[in-house]
């Protein structure tokens, strides 16, 4: 499996009135489904929330938790109206990239939507611009762990928009340059085949990294 040949060192951020406000409320929902909170403050106390929510639950426990933040985070009959009344149609799907690209860059650094081959049901290759290309992780550089981005970005993300939103999205982090391709409209690989699912850690980020485990054990 690939991963970083090297540390990949942290960027420094400027984070704008709007980014504090994004990285304040993930981090008030988090404390309130942790029942405790964290004294550290800006970007890195949210990184350290997220390993609170690492702490003693398995990947499963882990990701449900996450799960229930991020659905606090919508009103249900928002859910139930763009699940109802937006099917996944391109422009949909179009549109989705556009928005991620533009509010998620707080979460995870510099992005750009680009084209993507979604395959659709019927077995057909349709190009799209609906894929958002994360140029390097800022969760994944800062936090260094495989499990933290596997049970508490990827699996949650596309579990909520796929199943919340009814919008499909896969994503595909890159464990050797660090960077992500969040694809609108396609289907998330099943866990079995899915390569990140028995990443190695990455030794060169990982201050806990196991080498003796052929993936990393918080994936499990």
């Amino acid at each position: 499996m690939p991963r970083a040949l090297q540390k990949i060192a942290k960027d420094e951020y400027n984070d704008n009135l709007i980014d504090r406000m994004f990285i304040w409320l993930f981090s008030r929902k988090m404390s309130e489904a942790l029942g405790k909170g964290t004294k550290i403050g800006g970007y890195e106390g949210f990184v350290e929330l997220s390993k609170q929510i690492m702490q003693g639950r398995n990947a499963q426990e882990q990701q449900i938790l996450v799960a229930k933040v991020l659905q606090s985070l919508v009103p249900a009959p928002a859910l139930w109206a763009i699940r109802t009344f937006f099917s996944p149609t391109r422009l949909v799907c179009v549109l989705n990239a556009w928005f991620a690209a533009q509010m998620f860059e707080w979460l995870v650094g510099p992005c750009e939507v680009i084209e993507a081959e979604i395959n659709l049901e019927d077995g057909t290759l349709r190009s799209q611009p609906s894929a958002v290309h994360i140029k390097k992780c800022r969760y994944l550089v800062d936090s260094g762990c495989v499990g933290m981005c596997v049970n508490m970005c990827k699996v949650p993300t596309q579990v909520f928009f796929t199943e919340k939103f009814g919008i499909p999205l896969t994503m595909t982090p890159n464990f050797e340059d660090l960077s992500c391709k969040m694809i609108f409209g396609q289907m998330p690989t099943d866990p079995e085949l899915d390569e990140a699912f028995t990443q190695p850690c990455l030794e060169q980020q990982c201050p806990t990294a196991s080498l003796a485990a052929s993936s990393c054990p918080k994936l499990t």
